[in-house]
This record gives C-alpha cells, structure tokens and sequence, in this order.
C-alpha cells in the first residue's frame, strides 16, 4: 500500500470533504433525476439531499406492503401506513376510523384484513385500512411529511413510471427517490431482497427520459436484463418462504406485471389514487 493511501486511511475526509459537487451530501446522489437505494436509512439520505425537498420518493416492498396497497387502493380503499403492528397501531386505527391489518397467520373472520394481497382481495371492502409493517409501511409512514410518497410494485411498476414523468418528475429539480424496502434478518439487519430489487428496477425503467444515478442504473438493468422476473421472484428466498408458509397465491399476485393502473399516493396520511394531477404545492 502506497503512503498516500496510508494517509488516506488515517485521515478520513470530514462529511464536509465528502459533499459531491452538485452541493448535497455524497449519500444523496445528488445532480440526477432518479436515485435508488435501499431500506428506511436510504430513503433518509436519499431524500435529506437539499435538491429532493421538491421530489418524490417511491416505496418498493413487493412481497408485502407496497403490492398490498395496490390491490386496497385499486378496491378504493384508503390505506394508512404505520410502522409498528402492537398496542400503539389499534389505537392509531381507531382514531382513524379505519380497520387494522393483522398479520398473514392471525387472520380470522373477525379480522380478515392483512399484508396478504390474496387476502385483502377476498376481505370485504373496507374505506380506510391501516397497514403496519416494518420494511414499506415504514418507510412511507415516516416519509410522509417530508413530500411526495408513492407506493410502487411490479403490478403497477408502467403506470407509477409514466405518473412520475407526466407529473414532471425525474428531473434533477424535482429527483425521483426509488427506494427498494428489503427485508429483514433475524438481528433486525437489513436484507436485500431480490423481489423489491426487480420492482424498483422496474418503475425505473418505465420512466422515459431521465437521468439515471449509477445506482439507479444498475437496478434498471437488474430487471431488463432478467429473462422471467415471475419465476425469480416465486424462487428468492422471500418467495419460497412465503411459499414454505401457504402463501403462494401472495407470490402470483404480487408478480402481476401491468395489473394495476392505479398509483397509490400519500396524501393527508393515506395512499390512494388521486383521479387528477397533484398541485405543485404538495
């Protein structure tokens, strides 16, 4: 190792040093216009850029949260991300006014909402529901004060893209945050998730026209470059353990590419699908 590398080494660049040069900080791939990363600290960086106070950030979590919004926000139901699944989300819920989703296993005929997609398309219709989970509905609840939040998946991956372009966003002004959720190893670590990989890479690569951050390159060519998305995702490993677990149907759902028009958008705590443009203001 040569001596400048030593020096290096020993005297790492202060976060000042590590600013890029378009002014944010080096984390927030800063100067394009769709940015990728993964889980709740990504999507923290991604959007503390000083140039993506006025963009977007598109949740992927298609094995669970962000497939299961579709398919509620498709039926017209308005659904409340919430992070945590205890004591704290029944009383959020009922101050809403809305159902609370349980989890996969304690589903019954009393409580016949959760984060299963096949669930929630057999449950009764239900106007407002909130959904806890700790990858997507995380991540969208605590980024919902900070701009625009939309809930992206493979079914619905072409019309989130053509939404995001149409509303004018993927520019470097107005940047697109694409943030793919992950799931979780038992010590809570974060495990990235080839499922949530191929859906993020998807809106991206619906969107015509824009800049790309090396990151968000790579996971664009992540899902053009895989021949049967369907089949990989059935095969991950969170497919074969939903799979292990009885929920395969979860699985043909959540791979139905072009299945939903809708775009689910997080408005006065709630995704839903706006029938207008939004305002700039929002």
């Amino acid at each position: 190792m040569s001596a400048e590398s030593m020096e290096s080494l020993a005297s790492p660049e202060s976060p000042q040093q590590r600013r890029d040069t378009s002014g944010g900080e080096w984390s927030a791939q800063g100067g394009y216009g769709v940015r990728f990363e993964w889980g709740p600290e990504g999507a923290r960086r991604l959007m503390a850029g000083g140039d993506a106070d006025a963009g977007c950030l598109v949740v992927v979590d298609v094995l669970s949260f962000s497939t299961a919004v579709s398919v509620a926000v498709d039926a017209g139901t308005r659904v409340f991300p919430y992070a945590w699944r205890d004591e704290s989300a029944v009383a959020f819920a009922a101050g809403r006014g809305a159902e609370l989703a349980v989890g996969r296993r304690a589903m019954s005929s009393a409580s016949p909402w959760s984060l299963s997609p096949a669930a929630l398309r057999r449950a009764p219709f239900t106007p407002r529901l909130v959904l806890p989970s700790p990858n997507g509905s995380a991540i969208a609840a605590a980024a919902g004060a900070s701009g625009v939040v939309v809930a992206g998946c493979l079914r619905n991956a072409a019309a989130v893209g053509s939404w995001l372009v149409e509303q004018g966003y993927g520019g470097s002004h107005r940047p697109v945050a694409v943030v793919a959720a992950g799931e979780r190893w038992p010590d809570g670590s974060l495990r990235p998730a080839v499922e949530d990989l191929l859906g993020a890479g998807a809106v991206i690569s619906a969107m015509r026209g824009v800049s790309l951050s090396p990151e968000a390159g790579v996971a664009a060519g992540a899902f053009q470059s895989c021949g049967d998305v369907a089949s990989a995702v059935a095969d991950c490993a969170s497919g074969r353990e939903l799979r292990g677990y009885g929920f395969a149907e979860d699985v043909t759902v959540a791979v139905e590419a072009g299945g939903s028009e809708g775009v689910p958008v997080l408005m006065d705590g709630a995704f839903f699908a706006p029938a207008l443009p939004l305002p700039d203001c929002v």
